[in-house]
């Protein structure tokens, strides 16, 4: 089944292409497409100037390297990673705009090795008549190993300026020569109040709305809410909702009616970010499924970032659940892992299947006891010099010095425990981890008894 919102918000990169891709477009191409009161809002409004440029301040510093790029001053290829409408292919549009050099846009989900080498051929053609050619690769992390090596030489001798987008982490996702040959500028997600300023340039600007609808204070906290950071969902939703103010006016309820969500009393840097949040976890804590998931909807219908609430499970499966269920950690990470991977709407699958998890999974808190009673012994003071036979043998001198001399290997031993001191002499017979009765524990105790029972020689 379709999702509306999804259809609706998760909007394709296509919106933000850059017109003239694979052709000999004339520089004020784009210009000229942007006028065009047809191209969607998010089109019109992409910033012509670095001025104009919201948010990614970070970036876009004096003397920064992505302002000497931009600038023209600059001939370093980049990768910019970061979220969706977050201004990577603005930026690499404006990059394309410096000192008048040609662009062209590929896309790792259609190209191929043939596309890549076609366009490199033009841009050695283009270099030889004094033209410099940025090449835009969006979704770089899409493209095979194969795909990148074909980029190398073109960009190690400057054929090409490259200008990759990608919203996975390049370090995993690029292959190690380009890396070593382009700057990594990552993007942050746009802040409310960046998000709030996109929608208030859009409705006044001759570009995009030029005033002629009203948008209410609460349409426009609604509207940045949904957006989650993401500029070109705000301008998408912003365009819907407009279209159907018949009598110039955008309210909340119009907007609600527009993209088919209902909104929720949830403030995101207010208390209700915190209550709810609250709430949520401590369902999962008293292993109520249903309000546990009650809170998840809460949270993701309200525009809630979902990687703070993956990051807020992976606390729990170790924070309340620990060794009562080691399983949960791992479903836990798995679940940040598709919210990093996926994004939504589809993530909310992932989040909802780890909540689940949680929720009836056995609990247990010795895990945060365990290394909350150990680091008050650190801070105590209690941390004495390690046995000599405990230390690090692996460099000239160390057997003169004692260490590593007379070690006791486990796996020598029928059961693979031998009798030895481990910690320092202060915190023999210290027991940390007190395992519960509930659920993987309960094999786990006697077990655990036994280990101290052979371990300590008792």
């Amino acid at each position: 089944m379709s999702d509306p919102v999804g259809t609706l918000l998760g909007v394709s990169e296509s919106l933000f292409d850059v017109p003239g891709a694979h052709a000999e477009s004339e520089p004020g191409a784009e210009a000229m497409i942007r006028r065009d009161p047809g191209a969607p809002l998010a089109v019109r409004m992409r910033p012509r100037t670095l001025d104009e440029v919201i948010g990614q301040q970070h970036l876009l510093g004096p003397g920064s390297p992505l302002r000497r790029l931009v600038e023209g001053s600059g001939a370093a290829s980049v990768l910019l990673y970061g979220p969706p409408g977050t201004g990577k292919t603005t930026l690499a549009s404006l990059l394309s705009q410096a000192t008048g050099r040609r662009f062209e846009a590929l896309s790792a989900l259609s190209a191929g090795v043939k596309e890549v080498r076609g366009v490199i051929d033009l841009a050695r053609r283009r270099l030889t008549a004094g033209e410099q050619t940025v090449l835009f690769i969006d979704e770089i992390h899409r493209f095979s190993k194969t795909q990148q090596d074909a980029l190398l030489a073109a960009v190690e001798n400057r054929i090409v300026l490259l200008v990759g987008a990608t919203t996975e982490n390049p370090s995993f996702s690029v292959v190690a020569p380009l890396l070593s040959r382009s700057l990594i500028l990552q993007l942050q997600s746009l802040t409310p109040a960046d998000i709030r300023a996109v929608l208030e340039r859009a409705v006044a600007d001759e570009r995009g709305l030029a005033g002629t609808v009203t948008v209410t204070d609460e349409a426009v906290d609604h509207l940045v809410r949904i957006a989650g950071g993401d500029a070109r969902r705000a301008l998408t939703a912003l365009e819907a909702s407009a279209e159907s103010a018949e009598d110039g006016t955008v309210d909340l309820e119009l907007v609600e009616t527009a993209v088919d969500k209902a909104a929720v009393r949830y403030d995101r840097a207010g208390d209700q970010h915190y209550d709810v949040i609250s709430a949520f976890i401590k369902s999962i804590r008293g292993s109520d499924v249903d309000a546990a998931v009650h809170y998840l909807a809460r949270m993701l219908a309200a525009g809630e970032d979902p990687r703070f609430i993956a990051r807020r499970l992976m606390i729990h499966a170790s924070e309340d659940i620990g060794m009562a269920d080691p399983t949960a950690l791992q479903t836990a990470t798995a679940a940040a892992q598709v919210v990093q991977q996926v994004g939504l709407p589809e993530c909310k699958l992932a989040l909802a299947q780890a909540t689940i998890h949680l929720a009836t999974a056995p609990k247990s808190g010795a895990v945060t006891s365990a290394i909350g009673k150990a680091m008050a012994d650190i801070t105590a003071g209690k941390a004495g010099a390690v046995p000599p036979y405990l230390r690090d043998g692996h460099y000239s001198g160390a057997a003169r010095l004692g260490n590593a001399q007379g070690y006791k290997f486990p796996h020598k031993a029928r059961e693979g425990v031998v009798t030895q001191q481990y910690p320092p002499d202060e915190l023999v017979g210290t027991d940390y981890y007190e395992p519960t009765d509930h659920g993987y524990e309960r094999e786990v105790g006697p077990r655990v008894a036994r280990l101290r029972r052979i371990v300590r020689g008792r």
